[in-house]
């Protein structure tokens, strides 16, 4: 073999073992950055990884993971939901109100009925009618808003018979030693999980996001899948407003507002794309656990709470950052 040949084959070789781990970052590297943030923070303070600790971050990670398990599925299907922070809110108020006139039970099946109702208008927003997901869902943030401000009288929720009634079983229970709000969450995510990546529902959701044309052509009822998406974003939300007003049994009328840029950039976070067509909820769950780990992190180390914001924003902007350079081989964009 000629020595011009020797190179060629030498660069080739190079080529194929980066682009192997190119790819090896790009469905991993997720994962190479949580172990990274529990190791730095293990190192920093001893009592991060106390399983006491650990479990009370995951229980109050639970509402936000809840709700990022639902967006995931929007934003696959190349859509965006703003909404869920004030529908949170709303959910919250209006089970909390019902709770002492209709009983736990019926206030329960009541919420989540008006709040899948919710979802189901911006679902026929933006799925029949074709309408931005963005513009439908930051004007209903601020109806939901409205309407949950409305409901409430501008006052906040209590329970008035706290020690009478079986409702704190959803966010102070616990089921073989392990927190409610915790196993909520993970038989959920399973449930998801399994709906995403293993039935044709799930695949439609992906050619919707990857190529909504293309998909129709198909024969996919495009509009249908993005209703449904919204659906299950609203049940998924409804679900954390329940763990919430369980939890502490009466709530501020706005308890939810901003935390749909929190699920948001959990869902990011977890690799899925905002062009749609990409993502999973197992991602979608450890994007959840780095944001509040780093939290707690920063807070046993013992940053200030508005530096904690700064700090956190910065770690998820490179985590992402890395996230995308892994998956196109290079740190910065070709036309940079």
């Amino acid at each position: 073999m000629s020595e011009a040949a020797q190179e060629r084959s030498a660069r080739n070789a190079g080529g194929s073992s980066g682009a192997k781990v190119g790819t090896f970052l790009a469905k991993q590297g997720i994962l190479i950055a949580f172990v990274l943030f529990m190791v730095s923070f293990a190192l920093a303070s001893e009592r991060f990884l106390d399983p006491d600790n650990i479990l009370g971050v995951i229980r109050s990670s639970a509402i936000l993971g809840v709700m990022a398990l639902g967006v995931t599925f929007v934003v696959i299907s190349g859509n965006l939901d703003l909404s869920v922070g004030s529908l949170m809110s709303f959910s919250t108020i209006v089970v909390l109100d019902l709770h002492d006139t209709l009983g736990p039970a019926l206030a329960i099946l009541a919420m989540f009925g008006m709040t899948l109702a919710i979802g189901a208008v911006i679902g026929f927003l933006v799925g029949y009618l074709r309408l931005n997901s963005l513009i439908v869902t930051l004007g209903m943030l601020s109806a939901i808003h409205g309407l949950t401000l409305t409901w409430s009288g501008g006052q906040n929720m209590d329970i008035a018979d706290k020690a009478g009634t079986w409702f704190a079983v959803f966010g102070q229970g616990r089921a073989l030693g392990i927190p409610m709000p915790i196993l909520m969450f993970a038989l959920l995510a399973a449930v998801l999980g399994i709906v995403l990546a293993k039935t044709p529902f799930g695949r439609k959701v992906y050619a919707v996001g990857g190529n909504g044309t293309a998909a129709t052509f198909s024969g996919i009822r495009r509009a249908r899948t993005v209703f449904t998406c919204y659906l299950i974003s609203a049940f998924c939300v409804a679900t954390a407003g329940l763990i919430q007003a369980s939890r502490s049994m009466g709530s501020q009328n706005t308890v939810g507002q901003g935390m749909e840029l929190e699920v948001l950039a959990a869902v990011i976070l977890g690799g899925a794309s905002l062009m749609g067509g990409s993502g999973t909820i197992f991602k979608t769950v450890i994007g959840v656990l780095i944001l509040g780990f780093i939290q707690n992190g920063l807070l046993l180390i013992g940053l200030q709470f508005y530096v904690q914001f700064v700090v956190t924003w910065i770690i998820i902007i490179l985590a992402v950052w890395l996230d995308i350079a892994a998956k196109r081989g290079r740190l910065l964009s070709p036309i940079a």
